[in-house]
C-alpha cells in the first residue's frame, strides 16, 4: 500500500539567502509550512532562525530565493522583551488587534470576532488580566498576550518566535497546547524554538547551523489501536 503523501505546503521558502551588513546569515535555505502541521526551526544562537522567520513573515526581504505563499492570512508573533509602560493599550486591546483581519482596523467587532478574542484570552489563561495596561505586564504575560493576538486572527499560517521563552512550566504547557490546537484546526504553524518539549511535539524539525539547513526530520506517527 503506497505511503500517504504530505499535504501541499501553504508557505514555502526556496533557496533563501540573506546578508546583513555584508555578512551572510542564511545560505540557500528551503522550508515548507504544511497545513495541519507544526514545524520547528531549531539550532544554536546565531544560526539564522529568527531571520528565516522574518523572511517567511514578509518583514525582511531575502537577498536571493523565493517565497511562495498560498495562504489567505498570516499571523506573526515576534519575541519582544520590552514594551513602553506608556503604551495606552490594555491586554485585551492588544489581543483584539488580532481580530482586525475579521472586521478591519478600529471597526466594531462582530459576534464571531469578539468570540475569537474571548477564546484566545481564555486559552492563554489571561482573563483576569484583560483590563491591565499592556506595558505593565511581565515579559511572560506579554508573550502570552501576543500569542493570543495571533490566535484571535485565526490565520492560515501562524509564525512564532520563541513562544515559550521565559515562561513558567504551566504557561509553556498552555502555549504548547494552543500551538497543537492551531495545527489541528488546519493552520500551518512554524516556530523558532529551543524548547525541547515543543521540538518533541513538532511534526517536522528543521535544524539550522551557520545559516544552512543541516538536518530535517519528520515525526513518526504513533501507532493507533
Amino acid at each position: 500500500m503506497p505511503s500517504a503523501q504530505p499535504p501541499v505546503a501553504v508557505l514555502s521558502a526556496r533557496g533563501i539567502h540573506v546578508s546583513i551588513a555584508g555578512s551572510p546569515v542564511l545560505r540557500g535555505v528551503d522550508l515548507h509550512g504544511e497545513p495541519g502541521a507544526v514545524t520547528v526551526i531549531a539550532g544554536p544562537n546565531g544560526a539564522g532562525k529568527s531571520t528565516l522567520l522574518e523572511v517567511l513573515a514578509g518583514t525582511r526581504a531575502p537577498s536571493a530565493g523565493t517565497i511562495e505563499d498560498r495562504s489567505a492570512t498570516r499571523a506573526f508573533v515576534p519575541q519582544r522583551a520590552a514594551v513602553s509602560e506608556a503604551l495606552p493599550l490594555t491586554l485585551r486591546d492588544v489581543v483584539t488587534i488580532g481580530a482586525w483581519g475579521r472586521a478591519g482596523p478600529w471597526r466594531r467587532l462582530d459576534r464571531a470576532a469578539r468570540r475569537a478574542v474571548d477564546d484566545a484570552v481564555e486559552r492563554l489563561d489571561l482573563a483576569a488580566l484583560q483590563r491591565s495596561p499592556f506595558g505593565a505586564l511581565s515579559g511572560g504575560q506579554r508573550q502570552r498576550a501576543l500569542l493570543a493576538q495571533g490566535l484571535a486572527r485565526g490565520a492560515d499560517v501562524l509564525l512564532l518566535d520563541e513562544p515559550t521563552t521565559a515562561l513558567d512550566a504551566d504557561s509553556a504547557e498552555r502555549i504548547l497546547d494552543a500551538v497543537r490546537a492551531e495545527a489541528d484546526r488546519g493552520a500551518a504553524v512554524v516556530c523558532v524554538s529551543h524548547d525541547h518539549a515543543l521540538i518533541d511535539a513538532a511534526d517536522l524539525v528543521v535544524r539550522l547551523e551557520a545559516g544552512r539547513v543541516v538536518a530535517a526530520r519528520r515525526a513518526v506517527p504513533s501507532p493507533r489501536a
